[in-house]
């Protein structure tokens, strides 16, 4: 084994290692930590390692040049030239350059990777297989391996690295199921620390908040209400999994507090269960149910129960579960729950919003209490749905004691989400609409009749729905020919993803010629700058996919 050639594909490719770990691991963290979604998503997106199978093959092509053959009849060992070895290692190192610089930091990610402790435990893990790989083949250079006839020395140690990196990939993953019962083993800790918290705390009134869409939207409002007269804690940003409701807990709960909102997010059958276990909360908020997440979910009935997983755990403790009234699945179930309280537009909710007036200037609506009693309230929220949520945050913070007059106010105060149909208004004759938040069916069509408020160039911008599982293509077809309908123009983000989008919207006779199809998010943008109209250009951005797909 040449020794300097040796340390010079080692260092080029332990560089790789690292950068395409590192990008590796930003994509677990992405993945929730999760080893078989992970997996999934490896499986969906294989395309980006095809070249390292083929750089793998290549590697262990090394097994068959340089051999020293060895000859029994004569008794000794005649040695091949190692030219050709010598000409695939040079090859390879110039792909493992290709490989760092592709992955080298400095990428700008809408959600960076972020060095927690889990991390960098993952990390130590991974480096230390690493480095039992690189120690391993650099003392292999003496081995003798025969096989069919052929001894082969020279070539090992850069068949051993080169595995170590063109595996990294599955040696990422293989960290993580490592540390497993050191990861649960901490985990589980700070969640009993959380429940002993809230246990100390009899008097906190905790209500947790689910649903496929809506629920963020829900605890944001709720908040707000209750916050008019009662000290209140809310999950921050999308803080709804076991382990984001129990920092928020250890770091933010104070024993002033006397409401607790707690949103709960669920991938997986049986999840919202688990949220429920930690918070123990004494009344529920279910917004929505819907196909989102299909994919882990495998069918809108898993859904459908592991939502009401809060109303069955709040049933269990004697509290009210408030369920919307106006979607069809959480109607159906409704009736399994005596205890619920049910606030939408539609006959027979106990808390009945009416008079819905909206304009691209926000919307009016008058609620109705079961006691019969009704008030007209304002907000500079746009569109129709946006009622709904309302009504379910009225309709809990009126269960608390606060009356509805009360609640005019902070109902007006109560600004847009960011994300969540935020109205931008950015100057030189073009307005946003940023609904960039992770879309579904039901938010589209909202986000469509906000766009169909104004009285503009309506332009959408979108790259479409994810995690959909089967109904994935079809309801982006469903999509794009209702955006045919609400649009003038349409810039569409992504030439695969948006395939079934581009094809409900030629489906439905749209002028093609007004449909764009952009690489990315910033070709688009400079897309729409350049649309020429006499108009006033509103513009709706619907999704931004996660830096994982």
């Amino acid at each position: 084994m040449d020794i300097v050639i040796w340390f010079i594909y080692a260092a080029v490719a332990l560089a790789s290692v690292i950068f395409l770990s590192l990008r590796e691991f930003h994509m677990l963290q992405l993945n929730g930590y999760k080893t078989p979604e992970h997996s999934w998503w490896m499986k969906k997106n294989k395309g980006r390692y095809i070249p390292l199978c083929i750089f793998l093959l290549i590697q262990l092509s090394l097994l068959f040049t340089n051999p020293v053959i060895y000859m029994p009849e004569k008794h000794v060992l005649v040695e091949g030239k190692n030219n050709i070895s010598i000409f695939i290692s040079s090859v390879l190192t110039v792909l493992n350059i290709a490989i760092a610089v592709k992955n080298k930091p400095g990428k700008k990610f809408k959600k960076p990777f972020k060095y927690t402790p889990r991390v960098k435990r993952m990390l130590t893990t991974f480096f230390i297989l690493i480095a039992i790989i690189f120690v391993g083949a650099f003392f292999s250079a003496d081995r003798v391996q025969v096989y069919s006839g052929t001894r082969f020395t020279n070539n090992l140690p850069f068949i051993i690295v080169g595995c170590g990196l063109y595996l990294t990939p599955i040696l990422v993953p293989l960290s993580n199921l490592i540390n497993k019962p050191l990861e649960t083993s901490i985990n589980n800790w700070y969640i009993n620390d959380a429940k002993k918290k809230l246990a100390s705390m009899p008097d906190l009134h905790k209500v947790g908040i689910t649903g496929s869409y809506g629920k963020t939207s829900m605890k944001f409002y709720l908040s707000e209400l209750l916050s008019s007269q009662y000290e209140t804690l809310k999950t921050p940003e999308s803080f709804n999994t076991p382990m984001g409701v129990t920092i928020t807990v250890r770091r933010d709960l104070r024993p002033t507090h006397e409401y607790f909102i707690c949103e709960m997010g669920a991938r997986r059958v049986h999840e919202i269960k688990e949220l429920c276990d930690i918070a123990e909360p004494h009344d529920g908020i279910i917004t929505s149910v819907g196909p989102q997440h299909l994919e882990t979910f495998n069918s809108i009935e898993n859904v459908i129960n592991t939502k009401f997983e809060l109303a069955d755990c709040v049933k269990s403790k004697g509290g009210k579960i408030y369920l919307n009234n106006d979607n069809e699945y959480i109607r159906k179930k409704a009736p399994e729950y005596p205890n619920a309280v049910l606030y939408g537009t539609s006959e027979g909710s106990h808390y009945r919003g009416t008079d819905i007036s909206v304009s691209d200037r926000g919307t009016e609506f008058t609620v109705t209490a079961p006691d019969g009693k009704s008030c007209r309230f304002t907000t500079k929220l746009l569109g129709e749905h946006s009622v709904q949520n309302l009504l379910g945050a009225i309709a809990y913070a009126n269960g608390t004691g606060i009356s509805l007059e009360k609640l005019v106010l902070p109902v007006k105060r109560i600004a847009s989400v960011p994300h969540r149909l935020q109205l931008l208004d950015k100057g030189g004759g073009v307005t946003y609409i940023d609904d960039a938040y992770n879309s579904n069916p039901s938010g589209c069509r909202a986000a469509l009749n906000v766009l169909g408020l104004f009285d503009a160039c309506r332009i959408l911008v979108t790259p479409g729905m994810v995690e959909l599982g089967a109904k994935q293509e079809e309801l982006n077809f469903e999509f794009g020919q209702e955006a045919a309908k609400a649009c003038d123009y349409i810039v569409l983000v992504g030439k695969n993803q948006t395939v079934p989008i581009y094809n409900g919207i030629k489906d439905a006779g749209y002028n093609m010629d007004n449909v764009y199809v952009a690489d990315n998010l910033n070709d688009a943008l400079a897309k729409v700058q350049a649309y020429q109209t006499s108009k006033k250009k509103v513009v709706l951005l619907e999704n931004d996919l996660p830096d994982n797909y």
